[in-house]
Order: structure tokens, then C-alpha cells, then sequence
């Protein structure tokens, strides 16, 4: 196999691919045997049809299926050759095809190559979760105003199904903790890809943008769809969805080259957890400092 890299900028590469003789000699043998086999030619029977008859009623047909079946196997081969980390399907060109050659061309686009290097030790800024009295009666307050009672007892907090107002509130501060937990969390988390964010500056691809803007969209259009909006209506928002949309999507395409930058680098399988676990390794990580 014969390969050339062309590097277009920094995310794009034109590869040339010529594939082994042989591999094509055998994989037009194996097609021809496939279709010798179902194949109707008058004064012949399925199986025993001589090559030149085959290839005369069927070469267009046997062409078709070389290309279909080969090219993806010495594409996949020539990228995992030259350690092409490919983030989209491959745009196929110059094809050029006989009975024992094939050549072509692939344009793809690639990860960039970017040089993270402060991502250990982040500062982050915490404050420790309290919940105070006044947070608590706030809550039970607006409790009594839903249920329009103007008076707080034990009737009241056994209507919630508590059995006391002591355990009602014990029960109220437990969940707005919970809320603070996880109100903090998300604002280190912010904390921490917003510093991943202005620390690096690259080329994205376009198609890793696009991808996550495609998924964007469907969701805030399976959203307006739940809300009532008729097909027209939500096509008729499309464009300015996008417009909105788009810098979103680059943002968490740019992320998702920086954690997998970090996954290869810290040695973190790159597999469905590997956000959540680059994650783990960065708030582990971080330098934790206490908000005053």
C-alpha cells in the first residue's frame, strides 16, 4: 500500500491512498465468485459462467462493489498508518479503479495538536455549605402560601407527611444542603473548563462543531415540538436557532479536544466515561482554596 499525507492547515489532511495489487486482484476474484454463483446468463448454468462472459454482463455491477467493500478497508488501514486521529467521515475523490489497482483520495479532517500544559493545580474557590435558619423558615413560609395556611403545627407537617415540624424542617435543610452541594459543584466545574478554555487556543473542526450543533438543535427542537409548536413554526426558527446555538457548540467541541488531549496524555481510557473520569482527574487535582 502507497500513502501520502498532505497537510492543508491545521485540522485538515489530504491523504493519498494506492492500494496493494494483490488485495484487488483477490477481492475482484472474491466479488466475480459471488456473482458467478446467482447469476442468469442464457447457455450457462449458476456457478460455471467463463470470466470474460461475467465480466462483459456484469463488470459495471462487480465495479460497484469492489469500491463499496475495498475502499473502507484500505482507507481504515492507511489512517491507523499514518496515526490519523479522524474526527468525521472522510470526503472520497480521484477514484481510479481496474482489475488489479485502485488509487484515491481522502480529505479529513484531524484533532488538532495543541500543548496543554496548567491544567493540574486549577484554583479553585469554595465556600463550605451552610443552611440557615432564615433559609429554612424562607422555604416553609412559601410552603404555607402553596397551601394558602396561615398557621405552622404538627397538623400542618403531618398533611406533608411528617411526623413533626421538627422533622419537616430537619428534612427541609437536608435538601436545600443537597441543592448548595450541587449548585457548588457545577460553579467549580464552570470553574474549571472556563480556565481549560482560556488556557489553550486552536483550530476546531468544523465537522466536530457541527456535530455538536446538530445535537443541540434536535434538542431544543424536541423541546419547542413538547411545548406545543407545530413543525412549520420550529423550521421557521431554525436559522436563528443555529446563530444562537453556534457558540455553544464550538465551546463544547473546543472541550472535547481538551479532555481528550488530557485522557492521552494522563493515560485515561477514551471511551464513554472519559469526560466524567478527566473530570475526576482535574478536581482531584486542583488546588483547592478556601472562598472568604
Amino acid at each position: 500500500m502507497k500513502i501520502e499525507t498532505k497537510k492543508i492547515d491545521a485540522v485538515k489532511r489530504e491523504v493519498y491512498i494506492e492500494a496493494d495489487s494483490e488485495s484487488v486482484k483477490k477481492k475482484f476474484e472474491d466479488v466475480f465468485n459471488r456473482i458467478n454463483k446467482e447469476a442468469k446468463i442464457p447457455g450457462f448454468r449458476p456457478g460455471h459462467v467463463p470470466l470474460n462472459i461475467l465480466e462483459k454482463h456484469y463488470g459495471n455491477e462487480a465495479n460497484q462493489i469492489v469500491l463499496k467493500e475495498l475502499i473502507p478497508e484500505v482507507y481504515q488501514k492507511a489512517i491507523e498508518k499514518e496515526n490519523l486521529e479522524v474526527v468525521d467521515y472522510p470526503d472520497i475523490y480521484d477514484v481510479k479503479l481496474d482489475r488489479s489497482n485502485l488509487s484515491f483520495k481522502a480529505k479529513v479532517e484531524v484533532l488538532p495538536e495543541i500543548n496543554l500544559k496548567n491544567y493540574r493545580r486549577i484554583k479553585l474557590h469554595y465556600q463550605k455549605t451552610e443552611v440557615s435558619e432564615k433559609e429554612i423558615n424562607d422555604y416553609i413560609d412559601s410552603l404555607l402560601k402553596q397551601k394558602n395556611v396561615e398557621k405552622l403545627d404538627e397538623s400542618f407537617a403531618r398533611s406533608l407527611g411528617y411526623f413533626s415540624v421538627e422533622e419537616m424542617k430537619n428534612f427541609i435543610e437536608k435538601q436545600l444542603f443537597i441543592q448548595k452541594e450541587n449548585q457548588k459543584h457545577q460553579q467549580m466545574e464552570n470553574q474549571i473548563l472556563e480556565h481549560l478554555l482560556k488556557e489553550t487556543n486552536f483550530k476546531v473542526p468544523e465537522s466536530l462543531v457541527k456535530r455538536k450543533l446538530d445535537y443541540l438543535l434536535r434538542q431544543i427542537k424536541l423541546d419547542l415540538a413538547l411545548k406545543g409548536l407545530s413543525k412549520e413554526e420550529i423550521e421557521a426558527k431554525e436559522g436563528q436557532l443555529e446563530k444562537e446555538l453556534k457558540p455553544q457548540a464550538e465551546k463544547q467541541a473546543r472541550l472535547e479536544v481538551i479532555f481528550i488531549q488530557i485522557a492521552k496524555q494522563e493515560n485515561i481510557p477514551q471511551d464513554e466515561n472519559m469526560f466524567q473520569r478527566v473530570l475526576e482527574f482535574l478536581f482531584r487535582e486542583a488546588d483547592w482554596q478556601e472562598a472568604r
